[in-house]
Formats: structure tokens, C-alpha cells, sequence
């Protein structure tokens, strides 16, 4: 458990939350400033951040890199973890974000959103000498600012509040921590990660430069939470703190979702000289999708992130049992790699399409950090790593870089991202926090 002192400022009371967003937040923040002072005195009393600033960039690292881990399918090269005492502070806070439930309602209709998530990291933050502000209404987006004294380098930390559903979990928003592991929905994807970020920007001091925590809505749908962030924040370098088994991955695929649709005539069912059959007419554009994406795998491959891919998601049509189909419509999605564009997309559909209609859908660029770049070799030496990753999920890095700032993912091990059993490790925790931290002193200072 956190320390008598320090738990006044980690909880949030939820019993009776205010029916309006702005008057919650705007008492949370009132209070959590009267108690900054507070904080900062408690802070040596308490053992937060003790230590922090005189370790070693690469402690652990060489116990990282030689233990053996569980390989999460999503990533291109083998992750590492070791187990390590638990800082009682960061898996108090990370289980706090875990009990609040966040699943994206863009997901599963009347599900909460960020809300309260929201809420707790704007206290909790405020409370820890950093500058609020929260951005979106009923979406809401947290960004918190631990300022410099001027003149440095900035530094961008992100990570997403909204969780997938949890349908076949027991107890999602009931944490738990069992051999060293935290169990809960979005503690791997990634609350978890946020609780580190949290801190380690709480714990960066003496710094010219800014280091901004950016905890946003909607990435498992639409990432409208980092794009209003990049209306507002600008950054010289970044780290997304999605689960990468603690390797630095700089690069992941990008993806464009589509439609294609094919027309019939409706008909009475006994009446084949007057009914055309929509459903039927889809069954050439599925073989033809089905050899684009053999064509797709074997083609072109990125050195970390290897060949794109095709898959058809959905398919629906007709209007009951006994008649002709007037229409059928199928939903797919291309995932891409660096160098592919949506035009390139485009083309390689409409070829196959025959007379069915497209329509493009949303789309997100692949993503990849300049060879080279001075952050990406700082990150890298930060967290011990001799080689990179690349992801094949895509993340809120892709819309930082596409805004010009060089950008690393760098998050923990774990396992169950979207899925029933779902945990992280509370060590691997540790060790993005330290190396977030470190880098940060590096960087911005």
C-alpha cells in the first residue's frame, strides 16, 4: 500500500462524483493545489523518487537483457524481464487506474470512457507540482506539464486511458497483484504504463526543459485524444508507452480500413428471372481479396516490421429468408508498412474490385523514427538496448511523428491485451518508469 502520507494524494473519492465533468475537475484541482507544498514536503518523508537521480542509466539493464520472458506475438523480437523488488507507490497507482472503469463507449455502446479516468490523473498530477489542463467534454484528455526552468529540451510522454471491453473477465476493475504480476483490464494496454510516466514526471526536477504527461481518450478507436493534444503541444522528442516487452520499437505498420459493396435487384425467392443476387455477386471480390492478400504477404517487407497484410472483417446483406438480395457490403482492412501510402491502397483494391463500389474508411499512416536521430540513439543507450523493435500494432506514435517530433515506444511486459486474462508486470513497470526518468535528465536538462 502507498505510505499513510502519500495515500491522500493517490485516491480519489468516486462515491458521489459530480453529475458535471468541469465542476469535478475543477474541485480536484482546487484542492490538489492548496496541497502542493504538501506534497513536496511529504515527498522526502515518503521515499518517492529516493535515489532516482543518482542511478545509473543502465542499472538492470544486463539482468533485463539476459532473463528470459513471455514473447508477445505483436512485436518482431524477443522481450525481456526480470523480477525486482516492487515499489509499493507505482503498483498502488497503477491499480488505482486499473479500478476505474474506462472502456472506449466508441467500442461498447453505454460503456463510461475516460471520464473518471481522467479526473484521477488530473488530481494526482496537480498534486504532484504539475500544471493541468484538461482538453475534450465528455472525451476528455489529460495534459500535465512539469516545467522547466527554461531554455531545455522538451520531452513528450504519452499514453491512452480507454480500455477495450471486458466481456468472458472476472473482476476486470478489481485489481489484483499475484507473483509479481497486476492483473485487471488495461493494466498491460496500458494503465499501467501511465501510472510510470506519472511519476517519473513527477520525480524529474532540476530539468531547463519541460516534460509533458499527454493521457489521452480513444486510442483503441479514433485517437481523438492525442490529435486535440497536438493542437495544443508541441514537443521536441517523445516516448509512447505502449507494451513493447521493454524494447525500444521504432517502427509499426499503419492501417486502411474500406468498403465494398455490390448491388442486386430485390425479388420474391421463387422469381429468379426478376431477382439479382447481391451476396452471390460478393463471392468473386472475396477470392480476389484473398489472392491480393497472398500477393500483399509475399511482396515487399520492412526489415522490423515485415509484409503487409489484407483480411476481410465484416460481411452483411440481404433483407430476409425467402427473397433475392438487394445488396451486400463487406468491411476490410489493409495493414501497411513504412512506404505504402493509402493511394497505393487504393489502387491495389479498385484493381480487384471488378463492379463493386469502394469507399475508403479510416486510415493511419505506418510509422517510423529517422535512422540516426540523437533522441532515438539517447532512448535506446536509456534502456540498455543494442538492438530495435519494430510493432506490429498501430499506436498514437504514428500521429506524434507525423507531427514532426522525433518518437519513440518504450512500455513493459506483460500478456492479454484485449483478451479475458489480462496482466503486467509490476517490474518491468519499475523499469520503464527508471528509464522514462533517466532519459528525461538526459534529455531535457
Amino acid at each position: 500500500m502507498v505510505p499513510a502520507c502519500d495515500r491522500q494524494r493517490v485516491e480519489l473519492d468516486r462515491a458521489e462524483p459530480p453529475e458535471n465533468l468541469e465542476d469535478r475537475l475543477r474541485t480536484a484541482l482546487d484542492e490538489a493545489r492548496g496541497r502542493k507544498q504538501m506534497a513536496r514536503d511529504e515527498k522526502a518523508s515518503c521515499g518517492v523518487g529516493r535515489d532516482l537521480h543518482r542511478r545509473d542509466a543502465s542499472g538492470g539493464a544486463g539482468d533485463l537483457a539476459r532473463a528470459g520472458g513471455k514473447r508477445d506475438d505483436r512485436l518482431t523480437t524477443r522481450p525481456t524481464s526480470t523480477p525486482t523488488p516492487g515499489d509499493p507507490e507505482l503498483t498502488e497507482l497503477a491499480a488505482r487506474l486499473v479500478a476505474i472503469d474506462s472502456v472506449n463507449p466508441d467500442l461498447i455502446a453505454g460503456a463510461p470512457g475516460e471520464r473518471d479516468a481522467a479526473a484521477f490523473v488530473a488530481e494526482w498530477c496537480a498534486g504532484h507540482g504539475l500544471d493541468v489542463e484538461v482538453v475534450g467534454d465528455e472525451r476528455p484528455s489529460v495534459i500535465a506539464t512539469k516545467r522547466g526552468s527554461g531554455g531545455g529540451r522538451s520531452l513528450l510522454l504519452n499514453g491512452h486511458l480507454d480500455t477495450v471491453g471486458v466481456v468472458g473477465m472476472e473482476a476486470p476493475h478489481e485489481p489484483r497483484v499475484e507473483d509479481g504480476r497486476l492483473y485487471g483490464r488495461g493494466a498491460y494496454d496500458m494503465k499501467g504504463a501511465i501510472a510510470a510516466i506519472m511519476l517519473a514526471a513527477a520525480q524529474a526536477t532540476g530539468l531547463r526543459g519541460d516534460v509533458i504527461v499527454t493521457a489521452v481518450a480513444d486510442e483503441e478507436f479514433a485517437s481523438i485524444g492525442t490529435e486535440a493534444v497536438l493542437e495544443r503541444v508541441r514537443a521536441d522528442a517523445a516516448i509512447v508507452v505502449e507494451p513493447t516487452e521493454l524494447r525500444l520499437a521504432v517502427a509499426h505498420r499503419g492501417f486502411v480500413g474500406f468498403e465494398l459493396e455490390t448491388t442486386g435487384v430485390a425479388a420474391h425467392g421463387s422469381r429468379p428471372d426478376l431477382g439479382v443476387d447481391a451476396i452471390v455477386k460478393m463471392g468473386p471480390v472475396l477470392a480476389a481479396l484473398d489472392e491480393l492478400d497472398k500477393q500483399v504477404q509475399a511482396g515487399p517487407r520492412h526489415a522490423l516490421v515485415g509484409a503487409g497484410s489484407l483480411h476481410a472483417s465484416l460481411i452483411e446483406g440481404g433483407q430476409e429468408f425467402s427473397s433475392y438480395p438487394a445488396r451486400c457490403v463487406l468491411t476490410g482492412e489493409r495493414r501497411t508498412i513504412p512506404g505504402e501510402t493509402v493511394e497505393q491502397v487504393e489502387r491495389e483494391l479498385r484493381a480487384i474490385a471488378g463492379d463493386a463500389a469502394l469507399r475508403l474508411g479510416v486510415s493511419r499512416e505506418p510509422f517510423e523514427a529517422p535512422s540516426g536521430h540523437p533522441f532515438v540513439e539517447l532512448a535506446g543507450r536509456m534502456a540498455g538496448v543494442s538492438e530495435h523493435a519494430g510493432a506490429l500494432f498501430w499506436t498514437d506514435a504514428g500521429l506524434i511523428a507525423a507531427a514532426g517530433i522525433p518518437t519513440v515506444l518504450f512500455g513493459p511486459a506483460g500478456e492479454g491485451a484485449h483478451a479475458a486474462v489480462e496482466w503486467v508486470d509490476v517490474a518491468s513497470l519499475e523499469r520503464v518508469r527508471d528509464v522514462v526518468l533517466q532519459t528525461a535528465l538526459e534529455w531535457c536538462r
